[in-house]
């Protein structure tokens, strides 16, 4: 079976500020681009860190109310420069990066445990190669449910678990595999579901060989 990668699924052409962009810089590039967030890189285009509206927007809430009408906080004066900071000073760092090869399971993965909602992706010298995010992600669950019926028949089945074609009858809805038929082996039926569960765009996964059905959602592969 062929996953797609990272690779597959990232933004190669990446809108990048180097380290020394203003603040209005960042936050004109983020508007001109659509974006939520750009890399920060070096002169060589290795990523320092990640400025997002969020971090502007850290540094916006700091400052005092023009109103006067909040009360000041202790850092009020300190951020009160915050147009005239740059990018290294407003950014995330060190970034979380992904690599190219990476699976999707991998960089949903890595993306929940450090809570970001977008990867700068590197290669092996360390240089920006592009960024995913998660709805790059997410795509592999637009894949039409014929193509998705197809890889189980044919490679899940077939190629790697070497059945006849006729042995089940498979059926795919909005993601949701559902085969019926039958195995020479009880024990099969866990790694069918498994292995249909590690086909991109499944949902999840009903099998009916003759034994009680198991239903659960698509989990990691």
């Amino acid at each position: 079976m062929q996953h797609r990668t990272v690779e597959d699924l990232m933004t190669q052409d990446v809108v990048r500020v180097r380290r020394d962009t203003s603040f209005k810089d960042v936050a004109r590039t983020l508007a001109d681009h659509d974006v939520s967030a750009v890399p920060v890189v070096d002169d060589l285009g290795h990523p320092l860190g990640v400025v997002s509206e969020a971090d502007l927007l850290h540094r916006v809430a700091g400052r005092p109310d023009p109103a006067g009408l909040l009360p000041q906080r202790a850092s009020d004066r300190a951020d009160e420069a915050s147009e005239g900071a740059v990018a290294a000073e407003v950014m995330t760092a060190p970034p979380v990066c992904a690599r190219p090869g990476w699976s999707v399971v991998e960089a949903a993965r890595t993306m929940e445990a450090h809570r970001v909602k977008r990867l700068p992706v590197v290669d092996e010298r360390g240089v920006l190669a592009g960024i995913v995010s998660r709805g790059d992600l997410l795509r592999i669950f637009l894949r039409r449910d014929e193509a998705i019926r197809e890889e189980i028949a044919s490679d899940v089945l077939v190629r790697t678990l070497g059945l006849a074609p006729d042995d089940f009858t498979v059926t795919v809805e909005d993601g949701r595999a559902a085969l019926t038929g039958s195995v020479p082996e009880p024990s099969l039926v866990p790694v069918i579901e498994r292995l249909c569960r590690g086909v991109d765009g499944v949902v999840s996964v009903t099998v009916d060989a003759g034994a009680p059905s198991r239903t659960g959602p698509a989990g990691p592969h």
